[in-house]
């Protein structure tokens, strides 16, 4: 075996070092990328929930009201229902999944939207504030999303929380999901 120098060894030792910290530090930076795609894509493909937890602290199943498809102004129908209860009380996700939008919009005033299992897109309105959540974060059933208020075309209505809940087919109505009654059949109403 020939000879090496020891500068040249320490040279490629050196190398072979820097290489292998290029490596683990690119992985660190890929890896929560890939775990979250990861997730995300068992989310999507996971089947949506058939019973969801209500998403006001505080308010029981018989005090919901099934406002579904409603007559909003304007020839609109109204797609979710609204829960009412005081300003301020907690507005907790119904579903596991991710915060795919958290803003302001004319109608809903301040909202939140949560990617769901089977990809529903899960929408809280009319919110007083957003809690401490930030878009793209990986949330739990029960996670606190914000406090009930009258936000956008609610500031003449008592404080509630709209929720809906909208598939790739359009909008359906969260009551019986909420209330316990549902089945996919039943549920599914796209909106017209």
């Amino acid at each position: 075996m020939p000879f090496i120098s020891p500068w040249i060894f320490i040279l490629r030792l050196t190398r072979l070092l820097l290489a292998a910290m290029a490596i683990n530090a690119s992985f660190a930076l890929i890896k929560p990328v890939l775990e979250k795609s990861v997730y995300l894509s068992g989310l999507i493909a996971s089947p949506p929930a058939q019973h969801l937890r209500i998403p006001v602290d505080r308010v029981r199943q018989r005090q919901l009201r099934d406002t579904w498809h409603a007559e909003r102004s304007h020839g609109r129908r109204h797609e979710g229902i609204d829960i009412f209860a005081a300003r301020g009380t907690p507005v907790r996700s119904t579903t596991e999944g991710i915060i795919s939008r958290i803003g302001t919009n004319r109608l809903g005033g301040t909202v939140v939207w949560v990617l769901g299992p089977g990809g529903h897109r899960h929408y809280y309105a009319h919110l007083d504030q957003v809690a401490n959540v930030r878009t793209g974060e990986r949330i739990s059933a029960g996670a606190l999303l914000g406090f009930v208020g009258n936000t956008g075309n609610a500031k003449s209505t008592p404080p509630h929380l709209h929720y809906g809940i909208y598939t790739s087919r359009g909008a359906i109505n969260p009551f019986p999901f909420l209330a316990g009654k549902s089945s996919s059949d039943d549920a599914v109403h796209a909106a017209s």
